[in-house]
């Protein structure tokens, strides 16, 4: 299957969250599509229609990003370009962190990921996870990427304090958005 991603570190993950499936990641030189969808669903599939038109086979998107609820689910689909298209993982977090210390609140967020299929004979299936969380005002932890160094999810439970950042790989994969999606994407392939 491909995984229309050139993101070495996004096809490592989703091959650790999908053991069996032999996932492959775009080849060299493919021009991706703009993703101008409006939502998380929009753009997965955006991706997976357009390398799936172009190179055939069962083709898998992925789209996912974070959401401040009082930021009103910013930067939600700009996640990965929230402080501009050139923005490093480390500008897009400053920019996050300062905007949600100007509204105060309570710092709640969720990562939202929608994995989209598209199977060899055209048919699309989406599936759609989040874990939710709060934001802390300073980053903890050396792991994962993005937005983790500031995001404590609920599922750990109230006693443990950990970013997604301090997790291992394994609790990660366990409680996050996109190995959600990954297991309820492996369970329509068992069942396929």
């Amino acid at each position: 299957m491909l995984l229309a991603t050139s993101n070495l570190h996004k096809v490592g993950e989703m091959r650790e969250l999908l053991p069996g499936v032999e996932l492959e990641p775009l080849p060299d030189g493919y021009e991706s599509p703009v993703e101008d969808g409006d939502s998380f669903e929009a753009n997965a599939l955006i991706k997976a229609r357009a390398a799936h038109a172009k190179l055939g086979g069962a083709v898998l998107a992925d789209d996912s990003g974070i959401e401040a609820y009082d930021l009103g689910g910013a930067p939600g689909i700009h996640s990965a370009r929230y402080a501009g298209a050139a923005a490093s993982d480390e500008d897009n977090l400053d920019k996050l962190l300062r905007e949600v210390d100007a509204v105060g609140g309570d710092r709640r967020a969720a990562y939202v990921c929608v994995l989209a299929l598209v199977e060899v004979d055209g048919t699309e299936r989406v599936f759609e996870a989040t874990c939710e969380g709060r934001l802390l005002p300073e980053r903890r932890g050396t792991g994962g990427f993005g937005y983790d160094p500031i995001f404590v999810p609920d599922e750990t439970g109230p006693d443990d304090d950990r970013t997604m950042s301090e997790l291992t790989q394994a609790e990660k994969n366990a409680i996050s958005h996109r190995g959600r999606a990954a297991r309820l994407l492996a369970v329509h392939l068992a069942d396929g």
